[in-house]
């Protein structure tokens, strides 16, 4: 979704690089009507999955065409071949080419920053604290006077209270072309003392034909404002030439295990359920990316080891409940189906044999959204709101949030609120619309929020209004 749900843009390959603003005059059309039944779902309603992506198979009428009635790869962009008619896709491209003559002159929305927001009696506002930036991916707090963010086109910066910012040189080569990238940061929990920062990233090899990607964390210490001592301690196998569906979160429990999300990297059929493939998984390390000899597979014949648990589509949100030391994640589903997950030892999650999603297309790949074998999830979305970073909220600054958790949303551009209890869903609001495609959300040592938004590229801090 989602997520990440970039999919559509395998569509044409990532064929809208920018997105386009649907104004009044083509919204009654018919090739708008089907953008937003069928596309909107992964990529916008205004296509703001599309900005700043490289455009790798053609922009041309006739290339649009074939992708769409073709499809791009298992899982990702489907074939609309026979779900559409000729007629439809043929008013699909025609409102896809007018929106590509009109991306040099688009404008990514602006939001108020004036307005106050209410949740119960409680009145909160946004304040920016960094902005300029280019698709923030990840934030990771040092303590309450600084934080690391990444970019997702490679760059790592570190940020001061003092409002100074620094960029920390020597980051890992990325393919940031798709979903990929530099993406998640995440800090050792004794890094004041050993200085240890982990980076989750698109990993990329040159084969025949197109460049193979995968998912690898390393982490570094820092010298000087540049990454040294690099140590590789996860690398996703096998390699795909897809570029979507990394995954890429990382959190530390309280024993000091490391835990990162894989994606299903498109492939459905093949990854999630397949034990001797990374892709689709929680991992499970120590610290220095040795195997834990309790994880559930470790002695399991062609098992990877550091699986911790399986069956998962998409997920790019992972947090820690302080209050039970539970992993939740959460992951995309294709169009609807996106799910939060409590992250039990060993088990299947299910996917793709059951789900509460569909096809991109409309058509169904399964008829189940639940087996006695499968982990359910504790809550789920349909429609998708393409969720992406999570925390939970221990802070006392905002009344009636404490212990639950924060989830964003690339598709509705917006922050949600799901209460949990006894490790149950207790219903969800909607914080905060209109902010960008929210790619993280933090809680500062020092009780605040901060929500990292891809376009426009800022970091926001949510503070009660009465700071105001």
């Amino acid at each position: 979704m989602n997520g990440n749900r970039v999919f559509f843009m395998t569509l044409i390959g990532a064929f809208l690089t920018a997105f386009c603003t649907v104004d009044e005059s083509t919204t009654d059309t018919e090739g708008a009507k089907l953008y937003q039944e069928y596309c909107a779902d992964c990529h916008g309603k205004e296509m703001q999955a599309f900005v700043h992506h490289e455009w790798n198979f053609g922009t041309g009428k006739d290339a649009i065409k074939e992708s769409i009635m073709k499809g791009r790869g298992e899982g990702a962009m489907p074939s609309y071949e026979g779900a559409l008619s000729d007629k439809e896709i043929d008013n699909l491209v025609a409102y896809l080419v007018d929106g590509i003559n009109k991306l040099d002159s688009y404008q990514p929305p602006e939001p108020d920053l004036s307005k106050i927001y209410k949740s119960g009696s409680f009145e909160y506002r946004l304040e920016t604290v960094h902005e300029d930036l280019d698709s923030p991916w990840g934030i990771a707090f040092v303590d309450a006077e600084s934080y690391f963010f990444t970019e997702k086109k490679g760059k790592l910066f570190r940020v001061y209270k003092s409002g100074a910012t620094v960029e920390i040189d020597n980051v890992p080569e990325v393919n940031s072309a798709g979903q990929g990238g530099l993406m998640d940061v995440e800090l050792h929990p004794d890094f004041k003392d050993n200085g240890w920062i982990y980076l989750s990233y698109s990993k990329t090899k040159s084969g025949v034909g197109r460049k193979s990607n995968t998912t690898a964390v390393s982490r570094f210490q820092i010298k000087d404002n540049m990454l040294v001592n690099e140590q590789e301690i996860f690398e996703g196998k096998p390699y795909s030439t897809t570029r979507h569906h990394y995954g890429s979160r990382m959190i530390f429990d309280r024993e000091g295990y490391l835990y990162i999300t894989m994606g299903d990297r498109g492939a459905r059929s093949v990854n999630p359920q397949d034990l001797s493939k990374s892709a689709g998984k929680v991992h499970r390390l120590y610290d220095d990316g040795r195997v834990p000899t309790d994880n559930p597979f470790v002695d399991q014949q062609n098992a990877v080891s550091s699986i911790y648990s399986f069956g998962h589509r998409n997920q790019q949100g992972m947090a820690m409940d302080p209050n039970t030391g539970v992993i939740w994640t959460h992951e995309h589903g294709p169009r609807g189906g996106d799910e939060l997950n409590r992250i039990i030892k060993s088990e299947n999650y299910g996917w793709p044999v059951v789900s509460y999603g569909i096809n991109y297309n409309g058509t169904r790949f399964t008829d189940e959204t639940d087996r006695p074998e499968f982990e359910s999830p504790t809550h789920y979305w349909v429609p998708s709101i393409a969720p992406c970073g999570m925390d939970f909220v221990t802070s006392d600054v905002y009344p009636g949030w404490k212990g639950h958790v924060l989830i964003g949303s690339l598709k509705f551009e917006q922050v949600n609120l799901v209460r949990i209890q006894n490790n149950q869903s207790m219903g969800e609001e909607v914080l905060m619309k209109g902010l960008g495609r929210v790619r993280d959300i933090k809680q500062s040592p020092d009780g605040y929020i901060y929500v990292s938004v891809e376009r426009p590229g800022r970091i926001y801090r949510v503070v009660p209004w009465e700071e105001g």
